[in-house]
């Protein structure tokens, strides 16, 4: 989870796919964390990823550095209304709080991964090591 984490906080744009009517769809995402040992992301619940990952919970996360190295990361979504857990997001990153609240009128959905298959991978060196929690 360590190396997951520090290569998506060092590249804090990655790339979050999912599935529409069995096509890939695709969009930079920025805000991740480690909540009781589960790689979580936050979306909106009005957005139409959300949406897909109700349909079709497989996720394909991407990310690269400018040293040619990137990391592929799949798993499963699962939700979490968890309280405690977006209460942990919203002290992560404050900005969230701004976003989704009453006001707004846009809340804020979790999900973690299960099943989660990673790997990193080198361009220079052709290298790949694979990730399995």
């Amino acid at each position: 989870m360590e190396k997951i984490m520090n290569f998506l906080k060092e590249n804090p744009t990655f790339y979050f796919a999912t599935v529409e009517d069995n096509k890939p769809r695709v969009r930079p995402f920025g805000f991740v964390m480690d909540y009781e040992g589960r790689l979580y992301f936050g979306i909106g619940k009005h957005k139409a990823s959300y949406k897909q990952l109700l349909s079709n919970p497989n996720v394909e996360i991407s990310t690269a550095n400018k040293e040619g190295k990137w990391i592929r990361i799949k798993g499963k979504a699962v939700f979490d209304e968890n309280k405690d857990a977006l209460k942990k997001a919203f002290e992560i990153l404050p900005s969230l709080k701004k976003m989704y609240n009453e006001e707004t009128g846009m809340s804020l959905g979790l999900i973690y991964l299960e099943d989660i298959d990673a790997e990193l991978a080198d361009l220079m060196t052709g290298q790949f090591e694979k990730i399995t929690l």
